[in-house]
């Protein structure tokens, strides 16, 4: 790999918020996530599509989780 400059954005209480790069960097990076073994870039979702098959009605089930609260 190579090295990335980068520089640590901290918060009030001098916790790490953010990361700020070069945008050379950023395009090294993203050429890189662009080659992956398969070929479809970075994550290939689609074999996810389709519905979820839930043998309970989700705002019933959401009502029933939900009393359990109580």
């Amino acid at each position: 790999m190579f090295e990335i400059r980068k520089k640590i954005i901290n918060d009030e209480n001098m916790q790490p918020l953010a990361v700020q790069i070069d945008y050379n960097d950023w395009v090294k990076i993203e050429q890189a996530l662009e080659k992956s073994p398969n070929g479809k870039g970075p994550t290939d979702l689609s074999r996810h599509v389709g519905q979820l098959r839930w043998p309970i009605d989700g705002l019933e089930y959401q009502r029933q989780v939900r009393g359990e609260w109580d």
